[in-house]
Formats: structure tokens, C-alpha cells, sequence
């Protein structure tokens, strides 16, 4: 199954075992998928569901997973099932939450999950359905797990696999961030020594879109020759990271590590090296 799917696609879908998950982000938002959502969209929240909030983000970040049980909680609580199909949309191209959400319920074990390209702003152009107010479902019983399966990055590894040149490091924030321009978000601006910088945003296009697959293999084969294979992805928080890692496996390339800590993390720990680029 494609992680991504089209408005068109999504239509055809058969709804009897269709769970569609609202990742949007930001202020208000609860109240902006209660004055609005795509028909059945069941909403989850990043900071409450996709992460667990720890009091120093020098120890796993701003975005920290949660655990495995505590998300198995959250899927009975969303009524979902192994065998569900899930589609899972966000507003900002995928590059927030609902990428992050893939990432989390594909590495869960869960097979059937796709991101629906373009998100709100496809789903209004496609004529997709809409409704307001809380959605009517039952919870689930519990899926035992006991890990993640995708693999992921602690900063120590990160720092190792930089230091011994055996893993390509990639940076998917904005430029500006990565040279260290300005910082809008984490304390320090700059990125960590040794990553380099393939923006998510260029994993669209624009419209907003993904690239094709086929695009994006090449684009990706270019960047990446004579570096090496294994690579570890990240971005300020292991949100946006997911964006990259969905375009790759979108792609055919072999799912990447996560490196869920990333920037918030790194540039926050005492005595780690921040390089910048101007």
C-alpha cells in the first residue's frame, strides 16, 4: 500500500473499516476540528497523543515518543484496530503531525496507513465531505505491543555514526535555521556538525503536493551519492523529520532512523558542538 493517498483515492475508499485521523496543530485547534473536519475524522493531538512531554527537552526533546502502551491506550480511545484502514490528514502539506502519526502507527505495527497528500486544503479542493462537531465511535480493545519497530536515533548514536562517518545525517529544517540564521522555535539557531541540510519542503511541489515517486527517487539517489547508505533523519522536534521519511519510503528507498530528539535536543544538551553557516 502507497503511504500517500489522493483526495480521488480517499472517495473510493470503503468507509466500513476507514478510520480518518485529524493531526492538525496549532492554537484553538480542537475547537478549528470541532467547527470543521473532513466527515468521520476523528481528531489527535500531538503534543497529548503523538508525544510525551518530559520537563527538560535536553533529554529527549520537545516531541518525545510516548510510550508504546500509553499509545496503545490512545488507539482503543480513537477506536482503532489492527485491521483498520487509516488515512490521517493534517493543514500543512503533512509536514506536522500527520507524518508523525504515520511514522508512529506504521512503526506500531499497524500496516494500512497512508497520509492524505495535500491534506485540508487538497480535501477542500477535491470535494471530499465535511462536518462539524464531535464524531460518534466505540472504543477498542487494547493492541499488545511491546516496542517500536522502525528504527530510531538517540543523540548519542547520532553523535557516533557523525563521528565515525557511518551514517548520513540529514537536517530537514528550513535553510535559514539549519546555517543558523535565525532560530524562530529552540533556543540556539545552527545545526549539528556534520548533518547536512535537504529541507522537507522540497519533497513537494507547488502545490503542496508530493513529488512523484519516481522524482523523488532520483532527486534523493543524486543528493545522497557517495554518502553513506544508512541514514538518520531529523528535524527541530522528530515531527517534521517524518515528512522526509514518508517521502523516502514514498520513494522505494528502505525506511530511515528517526532521530526523535533532533535539534531541540542536541542544542540543548551541555557541551554538544553547534556549527552554523554564516
Amino acid at each position: 500500500m502507497s503511504p500517500i493517498i489522493s483526495p480521488t483515492e480517499l472517495k473510493n475508499v470503503p468507509t466500513e473499516n476507514l478510520v480518518i485521523l485529524d493531526a492538525r496543530t496549532g492554537k484553538d485547534v480542537k475547537q478549528i476540528y470541532l467547527d470543521k473536519h473532513i466527515k468521520g475524522a476523528r481528531f489527535i493531538d500531538l503534543d497529548k497523543d503523538l508525544a510525551e512531554i518530559g520537563e527538560n527537552a535536553a533529554f529527549g526533546g520537545r516531541h518525545p515518543l510516548p510510550s508504546v502502551r500509553k499509545f496503545a491506550e490512545t488507539l482503543s480511545d480513537l477506536g482503532i484496530s489492527e485491521g483498520n484502514h487509516i488515512v490521517v490528514y493534517d493543514d500543512k502539506n503533512a509536514s506536522n503531525a500527520a507524518a508523525r502519526a504515520w511514522w508512529m502507527l506504521r512503526s506500531f505495527g499497524l500496516e494500512k496507513v497512508q497520509v492524505l497528500d495535500g491534506g485540508m486544503q487538497a480535501a477542500e479542493k477535491g470535494g471530499l465531505e465535511f462536518s462539524s462537531g464531535e464524531e460518534i465511535f466505540e472504543k477498542t480493545s487494547l493492541i499488545e505491543k511491546d516496542h517500536w519497530s522502525l528504527p530510531v536515533s538517540s543523540l548519542e548514536v547520532v553523535e557516533s555514526e557523525l563521528k565515525n562517518n557511518s551514517s548520513t545525517v540529514i537536517d530537514v529544517r528550513d535553510a535559514y535555521r539549519y546555517k543558523g540564521e535565525s532560530e524562530p522555535i529552540d533556543l540556539v539557531a545552527g545545526h549539528i556538525p556534520g548533518a547536512v541540510n535537504i529541507p522537507f519542503s522540497e519533497n513537494l511541489d507547488e502545490s503542496g503536493n508530493f513529488l512523484s515517486p519516481e522524482i523523488l527517487k532520483e532527486k534523493y539517489s543524486k543528493l545522497l551519492q557517495n554518502k553513506p547508505d544508512h541514514l538518520i533523519i531529523h528535524c527541530g522536534s522528530g515531527v517534521t523529520a517524518c515528512h522526509t521519511i514518508l517521502a523516502l519510503d514514498y520513494a522505494g528507498f528502505p525506511i530511515p532512523d528517526l532521530y526523535v530528539g533532533s535539534w531541540s535536543e542536541w542544542s540543548r544538551r551541555d557541551g554538544k558542538e553547534i556549527a552554523k553557516d554564516i
